[in-house]
């Protein structure tokens, strides 16, 4: 007699849900692995950059944006994202007074600040890194004054800039997006 027809859809789904999991890899343990840090890689023009994973709540793909007269040239304007308007700033053009392009690649950046979100359009995101114990011992300096302040070091073949969006957000410069 087949036992799933005395068992609840609840009991069934705990059921399926006990299988799967007996059956999941041990990815996310490599993830948590001590001396690893996790981090969302990304392009702002020709520099590559890596934030941390716990400092990007999203990526979007760049929506429909509201302009904002009377701010700043790197304020782009507002965009609706699930019913909140967030401020979408030009991050090129922020750092570097270089316009990022609207291209396929180009993508939002959302990061937590202060009263809500805000989105950063870079040209392109590269994804996960993850840099180890050895990648920050041998990490070098950031060497640009426009990062300096956001960067402490650079890590990896790649030279990847460690960003720090939390910095960025508490700028005073970065929080006076008026004219």
């Amino acid at each position: 007699m087949n036992q799933s027809v005395n068992r609840t859809p609840f009991e069934i789904l705990a059921h399926y849900e006990r299988l799967s999991l007996g059956h999941a890899s041990d990815t996310q343990d490599k993830f948590e692995a001590p001396g690893l840090w996790r981090g969302i890689g990304f392009r702002v023009g020709s520099r590559l950059l890596v934030s941390g994973i716990d400092e990007i709540n999203e990526l979007l793909a760049v929506p429909v944006l509201t302009p904002v007269p009377g701010t700043q040239p790197w304020l782009l304007g507002v965009a609706n994202v699930r019913g909140n308007l967030v401020p979408v700033i030009d991050f090129g053009r922020f750092l570097f007074g270089e316009r990022t392009q609207h291209t396929e690649r180009a993508r939002l950046l959302v990061v937590r600040q202060g009263g809500g979100n805000v989105a950063l359009l870079v040209d392109e995101v590269f994804g996960q890194r993850t840099v180890d114990e050895e990648q920050r011992r041998e990490a070098g300096r950031e060497d640009d004054p426009r990062l300096a302040r956001f960067v402490d070091s650079r890590v990896g073949e790649q030279q990847l800039a460690i960003f720090s969006m939390n910095r960025l957000v508490r700028a005073p410069d970065f929080r006076q997006a008026a004219a």
